[in-house]
């Protein structure tokens, strides 16, 4: 049997640490600064005083980071996108996101074919998102007459003009404002109203309205696609400016990714942009696609990861804080 050879570190004796070096604690980096600690709230102080009062670490961070973003792209005149699925809409921030339009904060949205669906049946009785579970077994599921119908018909009518979905159904929306009494909470009429573009972006066969005999797929593909150039133009012009990705796991993140290259393809460097992700996991596509590939050669990329009820309202109210005097 072979005999076994010791190790210089496994001869059995316990290390002598005698001259071992150190150094004192106040030459060393700290990550943890207690000047960066969160403060305790005083009831009665306001909302700029609350931000003041977070823990200046990970999260928060971000958020910081992202609301200086906005602002500054603002100030230069520089474009602030939002890319977003139909969520937010169904957890009623509309209001916050139009309001966020007006202020001239958001300068384009870009959203999937269910957002049109909730948009529309929220100016048009006031309620949205059928119980799904509910309906998927007797077939009632996404059969709401009113909702294929009128849609589908605004998109042909738009798409016999040129018109991509956005604008189509943007278009519709205002120019019947006897059907739809709760327009003031629509993304597409507000968009419409104020020059601010919308564009939609469809997989032929993923919204309820495909479903319908009235869907054309040649004025829903020709319109997306339209609504696709379109974007690709924004996007081009972002040099200096922010994308925002809220609540899009797969559709957003994939036509955004295209649209940069894109625009690099035609001469447009984007070195220096912003992208930021929200939703409640940083999903693959939308870290790949949106915060990490479009900005591996210049600009930043961040991830706010929470519900969307809670971190609209409160990236809304930061920003609002910084731009109004």
């Amino acid at each position: 049997m072979p005999k076994r050879r010791n190790s210089p570190t496994t001869s059995g004796k316990p290390l002598n640490l005698s001259r071992i070096q150190t150094y004192p604690l106040s030459s060393r980096h700290s990550k943890v600064n207690i000047a960066d600690f969160a403060v305790s709230w005083r009831r009665g102080k306001s909302f700029r005083s609350f931000l003041d009062t977070l823990p200046d670490f990970l999260a928060v961070k971000s958020l910081r980071a992202v609301v200086r973003a906005i602002v500054r792209a603002r100030g230069r005149g520089k474009p602030v996108i939002l890319g977003m699925g139909a969520h937010p809409t169904k957890v009623g921030l509309n209001p916050i996101l139009i309001d966020l339009m007006k202020r001239n904060i958001i300068t384009a949205v870009a959203v999937n074919g269910a957002v049109i669906i909730h948009d529309f049946e929220l100016a048009y009785l006031g309620h949205t998102s059928e119980e799904v579970d509910a309906e998927i077994d007797s077939g009632r599921f996404g059969m709401a007459e009113d909702t294929g119908h009128i849609l589908n018909s605004a998109i042909l009518e738009g798409w016999k003009t040129g018109l991509g979905i956005g604008e189509a159904v943007g278009r519709y929306m205002t120019k019947h404002p006897r059907q739809f009494p709760h327009r003031q909470r629509s993304l597409l009429v507000t968009g419409h109203r104020l020059g601010i573009p919308i564009t939609v972006h469809v997989a032929m066969g993923t919204d309820i309205i495909h479903m319908h005999p009235s869907a054309d797929g040649a004025a829903i593909g020709g319109g997306s696609l339209v609504d696709f150039r379109t974007l690709v133009s924004l996007v081009s012009d972002m040099e200096g400016g922010v994308y925002i990705n809220l609540g899009s796991a797969v559709m957003l993140p994939e036509v955004f990714l295209k649209t940069v290259t894109l625009s690099r393809n035609l001469g447009r460097s984007l070195k220096n942009i912003t992208t930021v992700n929200m939703d409640f996991l940083p999903h693959y596509r939308p870290m790949t696609n949106v915060v990490r590939r479009p900005t591996q050669k210049g600009g930043q990329g961040y991830s706010l990861v929470g519900h969307h009820e809670i971190m609209v309202p409160l990236l809304a109210a930061a920003i609002i804080e910084q731009i109004t005097p």
